[in-house]
């Protein structure tokens, strides 16, 4: 063997070990993250995958606790907010990162009609039903199991909502897994099953800041894949549809999040800035594109696609300063963001709306897919 083609073999080696050090065998650790006030236990998992992003998910609520990405120049940070502790989660938790059921979003009067039955929810927001309740799935203690998956790592959350619970009927058995690839993706997958007539509108609640440092969101770079939206009245209860174009609500190229925040607008006036949802442009039940986020200071950029026929975006408009999160940090005004995909509000009294009604023997079923990257 000559010189030169052992010295391209050995650079050849030399090169693909390299490469081989950027990579590690993604992993799933468990861990004690604290007890329940009745001594239930709750447990935290980290999961890793191929190229070092980081996410901790606790049995609590199924709670993204923290979420590591790398800027442009491979450092990585944290980009949800959250407690460093489950006593953060249990005492002042505007829903940072929680599975959100069996209702995401509002309810009008905290009422709906199924076959002539009028069921009565908790009017738990401005004399609406938000979330789920008082006690929505935010709240209670799931059952988690890692998943084997090739080129990821996941986890599989599994729990029962009793019939009446909340004030829903039926006995709902729900599923929702969480799924990080080596591609840098995170798939949410969401299902559920009945013994009786109910509704149903899973979604996940967390709230990013790609700059991975305190400070708020207005930077950010939003486009929305939608040309209309869904005006809302003073207590955030969904209108007819109206157009985007010509309106603060117009993100289908793309704009910084600040832009036209302050604009003069009723609704930005009704919902104290973007609290909305968006009518997504779909034409089927595929996946597809809803949303990007991109922050220009770090280069993280992530976008969203979806099943779902809708997306709510939440500018953090209720953070006030009043919650000191993870290392400290205290979240003023704006300083995280959210985009949760779903069904529209108040669809149970919205026939002209798609339909959030689950029968017995039929699966409820999305999926929500969110890819990270660096531009």
């Amino acid at each position: 063997m000559s010189k030169s083609i052992l010295a391209v073999i050995i650079l050849f080696l030399f090169v693909l070990g390299c490469d081989t050090q950027k990579k590690s065998a993604p992993s799933v650790q468990r861990d004690s993250f604290g007890a329940m006030p009745d001594g239930t236990a709750v447990e935290q998992y980290t999961l890793t995958n191929a190229n070092g992003i980081e996410m901790k998910v606790i049995t609590y609520g199924g709670i993204i606790t923290s979420l590591k990405l790398p800027d442009r120049d491979g450092n990585f940070a944290d980009v949800v907010l959250g407690y460093d502790n489950l006593e953060g989660y249990l005492e002042q938790n505007p829903y940072f990162g929680a599975i959100i059921g069996r209702y995401g979003n509002r309810i009008a009067r905290g009422m709906f009609t199924l076959d002539s039955v009028q069921y009565e929810l908790a009017q738990n927001n401005i004399g609406n039903h938000l979330h789920g309740g008082n006690v929505g799935f935010d709240k209670v203690v799931w059952q988690a199991e890692p998943l084997t998956i090739e080129n990821a790592v996941g986890l599989k959350f599994t729990y029962t909502s009793k019939n009446m619970e909340e004030g829903y009927p039926g006995n709902l058995d729900v599923t929702v897994n969480y799924i990080l690839g080596d591609d840098n993706t995170l798939t949410f997958e969401y299902f559920a099953t009945t013994d009786k007539k109910t509704i149903v509108n899973l979604t996940n609640h967390a709230y990013y800041n790609l700059t991975g440092k305190p400070g708020d969101v207005l930077g950010h770079e939003l486009k929305i894949n939608a040309n209309e939206y869904l005006p809302v009245d003073k207590t955030l209860i969904p209108l007819q549809p109206e157009s985007v174009q010509g309106t603060p609500f117009d993100f289908t190229s793309g704009k910084a999040i600040g832009k036209d925040i302050e604009t003069d607008h009723v609704q930005l006036k009704n919902g104290g800035g973007y609290d909305h949802c968006w009518i997504l442009n779909t034409s089927d039940d595929a996946l597809n594109f809803a949303a990007s986020l991109y922050d220009p200071g770090s280069g993280r950029f992530m976008e969203v696609f979806t099943t779902e026929p809708g997306i709510q975006f939440y500018s953090g408009n209720f953070l006030d300063g009043t919650i000191t999160g993870k290392d400290g940090v205290v979240y003023n005004y704006r300083t995280g963001l959210c985009l949760e995909t779903q069904h529209y509000p108040d669809s149970p009294n919205r026939p002209d709306f798609p339909t959030t009604t689950l029968n017995p023997g039929e699966e409820y079923r999305t999926k929500t897919v969110t890819k990270f990257s660096i531009k």
